[in-house]
């Protein structure tokens, strides 16, 4: 067992390449489907009600599943789970297609879609952030999750572009197929390639019910007080999130012009700071304490979100833009890290599976609160309001005692 380990430790750079390849592959068919669904329904129909429902599809899935999901990432073989959710969602993209082909293009059929893409990630999500510290040392953590998130930035800055480009030469059944091809590829290079023994709890044979693995990673969280602060603060911090996430690009449209170009501008500009964030945290690790990093960032967030709500030229507000869109991997990196490193291997999938479930809620949430409010005051209030209240949350996170120890840096094993 233990020259298996070592050899597995000698070849976790290899693993990692590996895996990051089939998940940047996966990621992209799968963008690109979803911008070509979301802007086939914005055309098709120019509905808001439309859009709230297929944004409505594309979550509640992923938050009703998180919790489950997190348990089925302990209890079984991770890297399978993956090619499952990877392969569940490529076959469904298959039998769109085919109906798409077939002149069954109702715009229901794309709700049902997003529904089971959103299934399928609720599988993988927890199953990905579990699987990372078998592959990878713990001292490598931060590089290699900065890494997936210059990946992810930079897969959002290109897939809407290669999609409209798609959309306006091809049909839409034609990026579906892409959509399976790049599914294909990425469980091809799992299972052939990439070899990754399975964790402690998946090999040994299950005595506990569901309901009683689900039990004890709530206790888990409750036992662990710096848990039970730190998924408070992450509920809090999306629903003030929640404007300057989805409310700008109204903002935009109302106060400087309702041109196409500045919208697609404030998509660049927050994905350009994000490559560059990636790649600011991949080298500089962060500050030795992982809480004073994300406290750092998020003090930068508020900044940015109040300053989303003052400033009156347009160039200015696609800086703040790209400001913010570079504290995120400084700040989602760190999260990530300190949960992996802490978090005992047996547990790590109901506890991503809980961030999940925060993650997904927390911003439609804060949409539900401040959406109907968007249209009774102006949005530049609302930003000035969430940016003040996130730059002093992020003074109370950097003043946590019990957060503060336990974003101190791990004890490297050799």
């Amino acid at each position: 067992m233990n020259v298996e380990m070592n050899d597995h430790k000698e070849n976790w750079f290899r693993n990692i390449i590996l895996f990051l390849i089939s998940q940047t592959i996966s990621l992209f068919g799968s963008s690109l489907v979803q911008y070509a669904i979301m802007w086939y329904i914005t055309l098709t129909t120019e509905s808001g009600v439309m859009m709230m429902l297929y944004i409505l599809c594309g979550f509640i899935p992923t938050f009703i599943l998180s919790p489950v999901a997190g348990v089925w990432a302990d209890r079984y073989n991770r890297k399978i789970l993956i090619v499952l959710a990877d392969g569940l969602i490529a076959l469904a993209t298959l039998i769109l297609a085919i109906l798409f082909l077939m002149g069954y293009d109702q715009i229901w059929l794309l709700f049902v879609m997003a529904a089971i893409r959103a299934f399928g990630t609720g599988i993988q999500t927890p199953a990905v952030g579990a699987i990372l510290p078998q592959i990878v040392p713990k001292d490598r953590l931060t590089k290699v999750n900065g890494i997936i998130g210059s990946i992810q930035a930079i897969i959002m800055f290109v897939s809407p572009m290669v999609s409209a480009a798609l959309l306006a030469m091809a049909s839409l059944k034609i990026i579906f197929f892409i959509d399976v091809i790049t599914a294909a590829m990425a469980i091809v290079t799992l299972l052939a390639f990439l070899k990754i023994p399975s964790h402690k709890k998946a090999a040994e044979k299950q005595t506990n019910s569901y309901m009683s693995d689900f039990k004890q990673g709530l206790r888990y969280v409750n036992q662990h007080g710096y848990l039970k602060q730190f998924f408070l603060f992450f509920a809090v911090f999306f629903v003030l999130m929640a404007p300057a996430a989805f409310l700008t690009p109204l903002q935009v449209a109302r106060s400087f012009g309702n041109d196409v170009w500045r919208l697609t501008a404030i998509e660049i500009a927050f994905s350009i700071g994000m490559m560059a964030g990636g790649g600011i945290i991949a080298t500089w690790g962060g500050f030795q304490n992982k809480v004073k990093t994300m406290a750092f960032a998020s003090v930068i967030m508020g900044i940015c979100t109040f300053a989303l709500g003052i400033v009156p030229i347009f160039w200015m507000y696609l800086a703040f833009m790209a400001v913010f869109g570079i504290t995120m991997p400084i700040f989602n990196t760190p999260t990530t890290v300190l949960l992996q490193e802490k978090i005992e291997e047996d547990y790590l999938g109901r506890v991503f599976g809980v961030m999940g479930m925060i993650s997904t809620s927390m911003m439609p949430i804060g949409m539900l609160i401040f959406g109907p409010i968007a249209d009774l005051i102006k949005i530049e209030w609302l930003l000035i309001g969430t940016g003040v209240f996130i730059i002093l949350l992020a003074i109370l996170l950097g003043q946590n005692k019990v957060l503060l120890e336990a974003g101190k840096p791990a004890i490297t094993e050799e």
